[in-house]
């Protein structure tokens, strides 16, 4: 994301911008060099990590008992008959998908014919500014909104009913190979990660335009190949990232009719006899079978599911992605770079993007690392009875809680801020001198989000989402082994996981930024 928020993108006005918004200099969406916090950061990292802690034992005296089933309350949205009526209304869902889809071809006619500009452009700041960081929240916060209105999925979707009609059991040319597993969209994320965090050409409207068109040619050869479903759970990153953080939200689709799962092309989780969160199932249920239902927030990532290896990884990349976002913006990362520079500085700008490039893979692989050697720990004082990699992968959840409090902390002010944008790019998508709706004027409002609030919000998530993490930990070490106190004991690696996070989680975003 650094690279759509330099001067390429928003020139000066973007530095005033953002001096206004802060009291002393910054850049990006960080804290100036010289802002005063309201009292020392050591006090901070202290006072959080006492919080996780302090969480950590509270959870392990009230939370004792072992849960033999998953079970959390719900309410059916699609009881209601006015409600479901709505929900269900053809009508209303023909209208969201034609919007969604609208709205791709215009990122993609205004990327390839429109001003060169991004500032002047509408796709720069619709993709990498409303759409990847405004998504995750919604994800999160309100459900998986995603598999409503991805635009790859529905084009797909009007295509096999213009070629044979809608047929829910159709699938894929070839059978899903079982070992590939995620690892399709692992890679592909991995991809994604680099043109947003290395590739200095991410922002140049013509540029985004030319990689959103190659995505979708692989989507849609990859949906026409396996099958729609098989592809979305397994090949499109967007679909798999959005849905780890869909766990966390107070929604999700069931079917009551368990039966369909085992016809089903794509691996169902099961909750009390409901098939949850399967897209496949649900499309093949009839209405009466079908539950969009509230639930409490985070209990889907208790989900006592199978987890493969690819996903653990996935999970790990995402929240090790995020944070080399924000570390790259540090004076260390800085620092870093100058010293890599120097010794090897003849091929300029190429020589910056092999060092972040480098960066971006280390880091994955120290946080894996890491996260490795905690999980042995855990189950070694867990009783030694779990192989590490299976450990690994029953607690991987627990880091998605983590990964969207950094995520709110790291990119909440960007989005207020810069994701103003919008508002006059509406009238002028192409950068041609329009005022469709009136807003081509509109000046951005820097008074909207100030800095002592973006830093007590970034703080507030960072403690929060590693205490919801320790409880989901907590339970799934209830699950894993056979007693409260063998739960409980084997959970200290984990505490202390939680808690170098969040000093460094905080560390990280109080760092003035230098690019």
């Amino acid at each position: 994301m650094r690279r759509l928020v330099r001067p390429a993108l928003l020139g000066t006005g973007l530095t005033v911008l953002l001096a206004g918004l802060l009291p002393t200099p910054a850049h990006a969406h960080g804290f100036g060099e010289r802002y005063d916090l309201p009292v020392p950061l050591n006090f901070f990292l202290v006072g959080a990590a006492a919080t996780v802690a302090l969480s950590f034992v509270v959870i392990g005296l009230f939370v004792r008992r072992r849960p033999e089933s998953y079970s959390y309350p719900r309410y059916n949205l699609l009881g209601p008959r006015p409600l479901a009526a709505v929900l269900t209304s053809r009508v209303f869902l023909i209208g969201i998908q034609a919007i969604s889809v609208g709205l791709f071809l215009l990122v993609i006619s205004a990327a390839l014919f429109g001003a060169v500009r991004p500032i002047d452009n509408l796709s720069p700041t619709l993709v990498w500014i409303i759409w990847w960081v405004g998504m995750g929240y919604v994800a999160a916060l309100l459900g998986h909104l995603w598999m409503l209105i991805n635009p790859w999925k529905i084009v797909f979707e009007w295509a096999e009913r213009l070629m044979g009609g809608p047929d829910p059991q159709r699938t894929g040319m070839f059978r899903y190979p079982e070992r590939w597993e995620a690892w399709p969209a692992l890679v592909l994320f991995l991809f994604f990660a680099w043109v947003e965090n290395v590739y200095s050409g991410a922002a140049r409207p013509f540029n985004l335009g030319i990689l959103i068109v190659l995505y979708s040619m692989v989507t849609w050869g990859g949906m026409l190949a396996f099958g729609r479903h098989q592809w979305l759970r397994h090949g499109e990153p967007f679909s798999v990232l959005f849905g780890f953080f869909a766990r966390f939200s107070p929604t999700e689709v069931a079917v009551t009719n368990a039966r369909l799962c085992g016809t089903c092309e794509v691996e169902c989780e099961l909750s009390e006899g409901r098939c949850i969160d399967c897209y496949a199932c649900f499309e093949r249920a009839e209405a009466g079978q079908r539950e969009f239902n509230l639930r409490p927030y985070a209990v889907g990532l208790a989900n006592p599911g199978r987890v493969s290896t690819a996903t653990a990884l996935f999970v790990v990349l995402a929240l090790a992605t995020v944070t080399f976002d924000g570390f790259t913006a540090t004076p260390t990362w800085g620092d870093i770079q100058t010293a890599a520079y120097s010794t090897a500085s003849v091929f300029g700008q190429s020589t910056l993007d092999a060092i972040d490039t480098a960066g971006l893979v280390v880091l994955p692989l120290i946080f894996l690392a890491v996260y490795l050697v905690f999980s042995w720990a855990i189950g070694q004082l867990s009783g030694g009875q779990v192989p590490v990699a299976e450990v690994a992968r029953r607690f991987v959840f627990s880091l998605v809680p983590i990964a969207l409090a950094y995520n709110l902390a790291h990119f909440l002010s960007l989005l207020l801020v810069q994701g103003q944008l919008i508002i006059p790019l509406a009238s002028d998508p192409y950068g041609a001198g329009w005022d469709l709706f009136g807003t081509a004027d509109y000046k951005l409002d820097i008074g909207i989000i100030g800095a002592r609030f973006v830093w007590f919000m970034s703080v507030g998530a960072i403690v929060v989402g590693h205490i919801v993490a320790v409880y989901i930990a907590h339970i799934v070490a209830l699950r894993t082994v056979p007693d409260h106190s063998s739960a409980l004991r084997g959970q200290y690696p984990m505490l202390l996981l939680m808690v170098s996070y969040t000093a460094t989680s905080l560390w990280i975003i109080a760092q003035p930024v230098v690019n």
